[in-house]
């Protein structure tokens, strides 16, 4: 048995931005290092917009992430900005926004802000401020602040391009701080993932700029997500006498269950003594239809959803915040519903995995992938890994 585990909080951190209208390139930019130790989120807002705004916000974002990831105090970042930055030759200064989110897996949080709209944090479904210090850095009016973070906390970022969303269109004044924070209540009171919360902002925003953004507009999320474990069971195991000890250790363990695989699903039916029922509906082709077992969360296929699982595990991590690919977790078949379990609840996954071998997966006409359920599980651990979820393998 191959087991990881550790108490570390699970943060899912992700942005997304409208780019100002006329423009094709955004003018605020955000990085995200995480590590096994902590998630850093750096966004900057360049001067103007376009390609000066840019090229300002990438340098800014990227000299401020490195040197914070490696330890930098921030006196020494700003240091670095004020001496590094171009000078705009329109209007003399060289500008650009930051704010800095750094929360190690322990909870310990830091949050730096120098002429951004505020950090929100949304617990329990209310706006929470922060207490800030105020200190002047080569001329700069620097806010900071320290915090702990708890599971279920949303730390939201944003540019200006929100808080002053639909000024002098369809608001006076424009959002507005404070109504901002007051709608993120809504949907961090929902419990949606980061990407949903980021859609929801995003799509106020679009609607107060009548769809034609009056400037870059940037929502950045790091949620605290509620530890959730899910145990996955797939393949049967190598000595039918453990089928009854697999069965058993994996319906104990508290949390989701899912179960992938025909011959998966029947052990389970069996041993629980629960029928089995097969859903007759495809609504993709490509992907075998679910099934029902009373008291399992998921019934699958094995194979071709796993398959498709992992790739849409990848797909995330590449551009967790796209519009399209939330909707795409939404579908009605198997490899999506299972998906979105692990994306979206999932901080902790234990793969119950029998290492009997399948023959027809064996088959030289399969293609290379298919042939083994044993590597589509062991790569969908290492995608989940790097999602930064803590997996555990059990074997049987």
């Amino acid at each position: 048995m191959e087991t990881t585990t550790t108490e570390s909080l699970c943060i899912d951190a992700c942005y997304n931005s409208l780019i100002k209208k006329n423009e094709e390139l955004c003018g605020d930019r955000v990085e995200v290092i995480d590590t096994p130790e902590s998630t850093l989120l750096v966004l900057s807002d360049g001067l103007g917009s376009g390609v000066k705004a840019n090229i300002l916000s990438t340098l800014t974002s990227k000299i401020i992430s490195t040197m914070i990831s490696r330890g930098a105090s921030i006196e020494d970042t700003v240091d670095t900005i004020a001496h590094t930055l171009p000078v705009c030759k329109v209007r003399g200064i060289a500008y650009s926004t930051f704010m800095i989110l750094h929360i190690s897996k322990d909870g310990k949080g830091y949050v730096v802000e120098y002429d951004n709209p505020p950090c929100m944090l949304i617990r329990g479904g209310r706006h929470i401020p922060f207490d800030y210090d105020e200190k002047t850095i080569e001329g700069k009016l620097v806010r900071e602040s320290r915090f702990t973070a708890q599971p279920g906390d949303y730390f939201v970022i944003v540019s200006d391009g929100v808080t002053q969303a639909g000024m002098g269109e369809t608001l006076a004044f424009g959002w507005g701080c404070d109504e901002v924070a007051e709608f993120l209540c809504g949907p961090c009171g929902e419990k949606l993932s980061a990407p949903r919360v980021i859609e929801r902002v995003l799509d106020v925003a679009k609607d107060l700029y009548l769809g034609k953004p009056g400037d870059d507009t940037t929502v950045s999320v790091a949620h605290i997500m509620v530890p959730q474990t899910v145990s996955l069971f797939s393949g049967p195991p190598k000595n039918p006498e453990d089928d009854s000890r697999l069965v058993r250790e994996y319906i104990e363990t508290p949390g989701l269950h899912v179960v992938s695989g025909g011959t998966s699903s029947e052990i389970l039916s069996r041993e629980l003594k629960r029928p089995l029922r097969v859903n007759i509906d495809y609504t993709d082709m490509d992907i075998p239809p679910t099934a029902t077992i009373e008291g399992i969360d998921l019934v699958t296929e094995g194979v071709m959803t796993l398959k498709r699982v992992i790739e849409l595990v990848e797909e995330y991590r590449m551009r967790p915040a796209a519009p399209e690919f939330t909707a795409e977790l939404d579908n009605e078949h198997g490899a999506a519903k299972l998906a979105k379990i692990l994306i979206e609840r999932c901080t902790h996954l234990k793969l119950f995995i029998g290492k009997a071998v399948n023959p027809a997966h064996q088959n030289a006409d399969f293609p290379t992938e298919l042939r083994v359920k044993f590597r589509l599980l062991d790569d969908l651990a290492e995608s989940m890994t790097k999602l930064g979820r803590h997996v555990e393998k059990r074997y049987y």
